[in-house]
């Protein structure tokens, strides 16, 4: 929700005033909301619980990789249970104990414990909760990879669409609307039909489905990049009338045209993101999850850079099948260029995207003890029993995390009955311990 009232206040009254007042006044309105958001963060921080970690995700993720490579010598035991696991004589933080996988067979060996070797040494020996967490990790990269031409789509309505909507009548009534105004249409469609989804779509899905989410998370995913497809091939359709329309005419076509492409692409980057979100929120290890939600910018960022490498490319290799030597996207007149075909070669891709998705999907193991797979987290931590009163691990644990923060002793958690897990889009109520 922060997301999108700040993105709408942006594409709104900041382009405006940019737009139609003055560039310094825009971007001193963008810094003073800055400064506020700061300031908030700023006077929230004491009543913020930080979460005391253990290694960084990143560190675990090295040494599994260095120890397995060590090792790769060392004879895989045909019993999993003889590889090593942590206790409670190694361990004072309260952790996740995720059971051994078959896939990727070759990491097992960073839980193999050499010979003559002590366990406690880190970069000697993994656990197999340690090696499961990089084995999720690589599950999850074909998922991940799959959205980054998604985001390519969305580059296009940040950009080529904007520029489209310069040549085209700007009136809404007697109100100009500058053009870079018109992506607050998908926040509005995201804003407006969250709930909705929410509200209507999953109750009436569980009912036919039986999934406690109406679909499952890669589903949501796999819907999402469906439209985002349909969404090109009608920005192709839109682009050619507004060309005709003015090549043909001499006419301007409503900037209001494009709306139907933002729309269905509104709708996709609701399913795709929520998708994603619930996705690794599930699916990651405890101690993973804050750097596999990241995992959703980082795919936006490799789908802008897609995009320049297609918009080069594209350019570069039609340029030679043309009269005048000029690409599909050569120049700012797109009066005279082939957007449209560049448009429908993305939906192209997106079909095959969706082929290749489905394949990862299918493929895709979801991890023991996820919610997607309808499992109990198994939780060990001080005493090292799997049956042990959860409740005594957590006291025992914020008390220990209170003698070396003072400060956490002044806000303490709430009682575990209200300890409940949310989706941070969909806000979604997931049990963590049943």
């Amino acid at each position: 929700m922060s997301i999108t009232l700040g993105a709408t206040l942006g594409v709104t009254i900041i382009v405006w005033v940019s737009t139609e007042r003055s560039w310094a006044l825009g971007f001193f309105i963008g810094m003073l909301c800055a400064i506020l958001g700061f300031t908030i963060m700023a006077l929230g921080k004491p009543f913020f619980r930080v979460r005391v970690i253990k290694d960084s995700p990143l560190l675990r993720i090295l040494q599994v990789i260095v120890v397995a490579i060590r090792n790769r010598k060392l004879r895989l035991p045909d019993n999993p249970e003889e590889l090593y696991e942590f206790n409670e004589t190694e361990d004072e933080f309260i952790q996740e104990i995720i059971p051994h996988s078959e896939q990727f067979r070759f990491l097992d060996k960073a839980a193999v414990i050499p010979p003559n070797s002590n366990r406690d040494q880190a970069w000697k020996v993994c656990s197999v909760s340690q090696v499961e967490e990089l084995k999720i990790l690589i599950r999850m990269m074909p998922i991940i990879g799959s959205t980054i031409l998604m985001n390519t789509c969305l580059a296009q309505l940040q950009t080529f669409t904007v520029q489209q909507g310069n040549i085209m009548d700007l009136h809404l009534g007697s109100f100009l609307v500058p053009a870079a105004c018109i992506p607050v249409i998908p926040l509005v469609f995201m804003s407006a039909l969250l709930p909705v989804y929410e509200l209507s779509f999953v109750p009436l899905a569980r009912r036919f489905t039986g999934h406690p989410t109406g679909i499952s998370t890669l589903q949501r995913v796999g819907v999402g990049l469906v439209l985002s497809g349909m969404s090109m091939a009608i920005a192709a359709l839109v682009e050619v009338k507004r060309r005709n329309s003015f090549n043909n005419e001499g006419k301007l076509i409503s900037l209001f045209w494009l709306s139907y492409q933002y729309g269905v692409f509104g709708i996709a980057d609701m399913f795709t993101l929520v998708g994603l979100m619930d996705f690794f929120y599930n699916e990651a290890p405890l101690a993973m999850r804050s750097l596999s939600t990241s995992f959703t910018w980082l795919t936006l960022s490799f789908g802008y850079f897609l995009s320049t490498v297609f918009v080069r490319v594209v350019n570069s290799v039609t340029a030679k099948g043309t009269v005048s030597g000029h690409g599909w996207l050569y120049g700012l007149d797109l009066n005279q260029n082939r957007l449209d075909l560049f448009y429908w070669f993305l939906a192209v891709l997106s079909c095959l995207n969706f082929a290749l998705y489905i394949w990862c999907a299918r493929w895709y193991k979801y991890r023991k003890g996820s919610n997607s797979s309808h499992d109990e987290h198994v939780m060990v931590g001080l005493s090292g029993r799997k049956d042990v009163d959860v409740r005594d691990l957590v006291e025992k644990q914020q008390a220990k995390d209170a003698a070396t923060h003072p400060s956490l002793a002044v806000y303490p958690s709430p009682a575990l009955s209200s300890v409940d897990m949310y989706s941070p889009v969909t806000l979604e109520k997931r049990e963590l311990i049943k």
